[in-house]
């Protein structure tokens, strides 16, 4: 059945529930995230708005997170739910070519600054070496139909896509206006099963780990030493359990 959101006012006296507004807030709702794309429950740099693509679509909102993946993010606005699933497929079958060059001049023409700039200052940390590998999909609708939310599981259970949805839910009540966020899919899951897609579709047998060089940890120690390690982030440190004795590993220092 299709996702819903419901919000109940707590109380002494017991639940009261606040009911759900019409008002046209997914209109708004693409300069809310624009503003301020954290309230997507994500870490992420926007580098574009409106972007043309060559299909003569624009791209509502076009980001970057941490990995260097670059994220198509969609609204449904007064689409229909199978025209938005159609229509976020059909840019990230645009956005997956897309060179350095190309999402520099992007990010310049929408920030004022280029892509290893604004990297830098929204990350804290230097543009990773390897740019739109992966991509990610995601839509946002206040709610979609049982058909379509049944086709973007399909995508993603299925064929490993990296396709989600954020539904946004709004309300109203006597001291003011609210707004709920839920994901149709657990994001962390989705990543997982796209990068498993990425490892069958290009294992090669070996393992490659960039050995890192920095405040925890130098390249000289992990010779001397023969080890290699990751930290500071759930991130980094997973896919490092995943290694089992015998394994053969390539340790490599990037930009080195």
């Amino acid at each position: 059945m299709p996702f819903s959101m419901n919000i109940w006012n707590v109380s002494d006296d017991g639940l009261v529930e606040i009911h759900k507004t019409k008002l046209d807030y997914e209109g708004r709702l693409e300069e809310w995230i624009a503003q301020d794309p954290s309230v997507l429950g994500m870490e992420l740099l926007l580098v574009g708005r409106q972007v043309p693509t060559e299909f003569g679509g624009r791209i509502d909102l076009l980001g970057i997170d941490r990995e260097g993946d670059l994220v198509v993010l969609e609204l449904k606005k007064d689409r229909t739910p199978r025209e938005i699933v159609a229509q976020v497929l059909d840019y990230a079958s645009w956005v997956r070519r897309l060179t350095y060059a190309q999402i520099d001049a992007i990010t310049s023409a929408y920030r004022g600054e280029d892509l290893s700039t604004a990297f830098g200052k929204f990350f804290s940390e230097g543009i990773p070496e390897d740019i739109n590998a992966n991509h990610k999909m995601i839509i946002t609708a206040s709610e979609l139909d049982d058909s379509s939310e049944r086709i973007v599981n399909y995508l993603a259970d299925e064929y490993k896509v990296n396709i989600n949805v954020i539904f946004f839910s709004f309300f109203k009540h006597a001291e003011g206006e609210l707004m709920g966020r839920a994901w149709l899919m657990d994001p962390e899951e989705v990543q997982e099963k796209a990068e498993t897609r990425k490892q069958q579709a290009q294992w090669s047998g070996y393992w490659f780990v960039n050995a890192g060089e920095g405040e925890h940890r130098n390249w000289e120690d992990n010779v001397a030493y023969g080890y290699v390690a990751a930290g500071q982030a759930e991130k980094y440190s997973r896919p490092v359990k995943k290694l089992t004795a015998g394994d053969k590993i390539f340790a490599y220092l990037a930009r080195l």
